[in-house]
């Protein structure tokens, strides 16, 4: 070894100093199943020079961080952190926030709520604190009020706070299609709009395969008249979850598919169209200030516009109900 060089020095002769990452910073906030497939996710489709998680848990966060850091061989070059502080964060282009409290057992809604705001009042700050120009993409449950929360605490433009809303739910809709009728699930296309949960509405007016209508088929398609009973598809739907968290105890992979998707769109700028969290106050007759979920635009400064979908009357009056549930328990948050 040459005298006071280490191997580092003997290697590479420096030229100037390396550029800033070509790709965007990203932040997970929260590293529990869900946070995690986020981050696979967003790993393997290579969507940031700069991946940081951040917790509260330091413990999870080192052998989260040691077992991807251990496989960025197989897919390309990219800086991942992880703190229980925040600074490591600043500069993030998007942050997705999927910490929270789990509900327990027999407890309602409103109470989950207040301690999901007691841990957002405590994260949101930090992010806006380092990274001021960022966009949030909220997960957490029950995302359209946390949505909501978070736009209020962190006194960003609307269109820079989401939430995954009902992409999922479009997405199952999708499936169970595709099971149905025995084709590819992405020659099936509807959406879910409204709530994230129990209130969701099936916009059955416009699902649709290789653009014929199935209303155009079966005029009672997603009512009670139906024979072949499509609307079992929106229980099915509404079920899932908790059908997946009985079986393996939590969610996982379908929702990290589904925000990893969120961020390809946004990250790369692709103006793709997903049903989203978002504000809905103007659109199709809502006149509360509520976030529910509508099909959006998505592009790199967040949501871009909200797409005029037509509704039959049915489905304006659910989706209606949707938003007004969700106006009072937006209301009754301690904010």
């Amino acid at each position: 070894m040459a005298e006071g060089k280490g191997i580092r020095d003997q290697l590479l002769l420096d030229v100037q100093s390396p550029p800033e990452h070509a790709l965007g910073k990203v932040t997970v906030v929260g590293v529990g199943q869900v946070g995690m497939a986020i981050a696979f996710s967003i790993i393997n489709k290579r969507l940031a020079g700069e991946l940081c998680l951040v917790d509260m848990d330091e413990k999870k966060l080192k052998g989260e961080l040691m077992d991807l850091q251990h496989g960025l061989h197989f897919v390309s070059h990219m800086t991942l952190q992880a703190s229980v502080n925040y600074d490591i964060t600043a500069g993030s282009k998007l942050c997705i926030i999927c910490a929270g409290a789990r509900q327990r057992e027999g407890e309602d809604r409103r109470a989950l709520l207040e301690r999901n705001i007691a841990v957002f009042k405590g994260i949101i700050p930090q992010l806006v604190k380092y990274s001021p120009d960022t966009i949030l993409l909220v997960v957490s449950n029950p995302v359209d009020v946390m949505s909501y929360v978070a736009w209020k605490i962190s006194g960003f433009p609307h269109h820079r706070v989401f939430g995954s809303g009902t992409s999922l739910d479009s997405s199952r809709l999708r499936h169970y299609m595709s099971e149905r009728l025995n084709i590819d699930v992405s020659s099936c296309h509807g959406f879910v709009i409204g709530e994230h949960g129990e209130s969701s509405v099936v916009v059955w007016s416009g699902v649709n395969v290789g653009g014929v209508r199935l209303i155009d088929l079966n005029k009672d398609v997603g009512t009670d008249k139906d024979p072949e009973r499509w609307l079992d598809i929106h229980k099915q739907i509404v079920d899932s979850a908790t059908e997946v968290i009985k079986l393996k105890g939590y969610t996982s992979w379908a929702i990290g598919m589904c925000v990893g998707r969120l961020a390809e769109a946004l990250l790369r700028n692709q103006r793709s169209i997903y049903p989203l969290s978002t504000m809905a106050k103007g659109f199709h007759g809502i006149e509360q200030e509520v976030y529910v979920s509508l099909p959006a635009v998505l592009a790199e400064n967040g949501i871009n516009a909200v797409v005029n979908i037509t509704l039959t009357d049915h489905e304006k009056e659910h989706l209606h109900k949707s938003a007004n549930e969700l106006h009072e328990l937006f209301k009754s948050a301690n904010l």
